[in-house]
């Protein structure tokens, strides 16, 4: 399986790694004759003696998933051409420069719309300062007489992100006077629907419609309009098949109304778009984007998209190979693990079928917090005690899906519930505002002062960063 591309890749750092991988077969090292060996498919240490650059470049290329090293080259100079970090951008003496970047989601950290406000109060000729601003404003007057001043504003990349108009209005989160004009304004005079950036040079790209949705790990609000915004993005040619929208939209929460909209529009459907085009393997296919949906879904437990999704003629028999989220199970596979019932039974009710057998049917029963089925399971292979406890996610996982029951069988199987991998159970549970659950944890011994290893935070200022007033306060300072 090719390795995904480091986070803003570059040319230089692909060439050294070319460099060194040739330096290490010609010094006879095991693993860089084995690295060059398996990309090179090459049948031993004899062929590989006379290795050169061209042919460590091209090792390269295919270890990041590129059939040539200059199809590589192509790819790191559309990177550059779409690449930006918003999160980056500090503090700007200027006025319009300043509110859009308070006033605009960007792919890490909340948005700052009520300081955005304050600003635009202060300073109210900051709104027509140009069209990015008036984008920002949702001014449908004033963008249409600057566009017809200069056509080419509708989409000129401009402001402190480098963004285009149509991506500073779905992404704003200040008050607007009219958005849905304004977005009309501008894809009439020629702006790109799908207009978009990668951040950190990643792809799926961050795009109008991606703004307009909202979500993520942040919980970043949608946009007051977003399904009217996301309709005529969608309308004007924004393709359905937006692999960061499904997924931010996807995170918390069961809402529908938007899965509705993308596959009534072509979600799982034709080539991809531009973006597919300018990604190729890097973007998942829409059947393959369809199908993560579906594995997402029971993943998480969310009955209400996987009716959506089944509904609309999504492969209730998906499976996960070759992505480590899924673990390589299938759909109906995760449900159950995740102790996700009413989901098993509508994949199950499509057609899918699965058995799960020795740890994963233990861990299955943990889930649904079924302690006799557990004991039954252990009981019949005494096995699977010791070998269930090197699956030490499992507390973390019961706590982010809110199962009570589930961690407090899992402690008394004798599971560390400060187990930490990035982050503790603590940490999600304090997140997702689940009082409960905080509750629970700490009542088997959580430790409220452990840091995660992202951020060095404590659960209690996981919780503050998410608005979670009420954990916050329960958990102190």
């Amino acid at each position: 399986m090719a390795n995904r591309l480091p986070e803003n890749p570059s040319l230089d750092h692909l060439k050294n790694e070319a460099k060194q991988l040739l330096r290490g077969v010609r010094a006879g090292e095991i693993r860089a004759i084995a690295t060059a060996g398996g990309w090179l498919r090459t049948a031993g240490d004899r062929e590989l003696s006379g290795l050169q650059l061209a042919g460590a470049q091209l090792a390269v290329a295919r270890r990041y998933g590129f059939t040539s090293w200059s199809q590589l080259r192509a790819h790191l100079a559309m990177v550059e051409t779409f690449a930006r970090r918003p999160y980056e951008v500090g503090p700007s003496a200027d006025s319009a420069t300043e509110f859009l970047r308070l006033a605009c989601l960007k792919d890490h950290g909340p948005v700052a719309a009520e300081a955005a406000t304050r600003l635009l109060l202060a300073h109210p000729r900051t709104a027509d300062a140009s069209v990015w601003t008036m984008a920002a404003v949702g001014d449908a007057a004033g963008t249409a007489r600057a566009v017809a001043v200069d056509p080419a504003s509708a989409q000129a990349y401009g402001g402190p992100f480098g963004w285009e108009p149509l991506l500073y209005l779905t992404c704003s989160r200040v008050a607007q006077v009219d958005a849905v004009g304004t977005a009309r304004v501008l894809l009439a005079a020629g702006a790109d629907p799908n207009a978009g950036y990668l951040p950190e040079g990643q792809g799926p790209p961050v795009t109008a419609l991606t703004g307009a949705l909202g979500g993520g790990e942040l919980r970043q609000p949608p946009h007051p309009q977003d399904l009217e915004l996301a309709h005529v993005l969608l309308e004007a040619g924004a393709d359905a098949n937006d692999g960061r929208a499904l997924y931010n939209r996807g995170v918390g929460g069961d809402d529908i109304g938007y899965l509705e909209l993308l596959l009534k529009s072509g979600l799982g459907r034709g080539d991809g778009g531009p973006w597919r085009a300018r990604l190729g393997q890097v973007q998942d296919a829409p059947t393959r984007m369809l199908a993560t949906a579906v594995l997402t879904a029971a993943l998480r437990g969310q009955a209400r998209r996987m009716r959506c999704l089944l509904g609309h003629g999504a492969p209730a028999d998906a499976k996960g190979d070759g992505h480590p989220f899924f673990g390589g199970h299938t759909a109906a596979e995760l449900a159950l693990l995740g102790g996700h019932t009413e989901v098993a039974r509508l994949l199950a009710d499509a057609g899918a079928s699965s058995t799960l057998r020795g740890l994963d049917a233990v861990e299955a029963a943990i889930m649904r917090g079924e302690r006799e089925q557990v004991e039954q399971l252990l009981s019949a292979d005494p096995g699977l005690a010791g070998r269930l406890l090197r699956r030490p996610d499992l507390v973390i996982k019961a706590a982010e899906y809110g199962r009570v029951p589930a961690v407090r069988l899992a402690c008394a199987l004798g599971f560390d519930v400060n187990t930490r991998l990035r982050s503790t159970a603590l940490h999600k549970a304090a997140r997702a505002g689940d009082l409960p659950m905080v509750r629970a944890l700490l009542e088997h011994g959580a430790d409220r002062s452990l840091r995660d290893s992202d951020y060095d935070a404590t659960p209690s200022e996981w919780a503050r960063f998410a608005g979670q007033a009420e954990v916050v306060e329960f958990l102190g300072s």
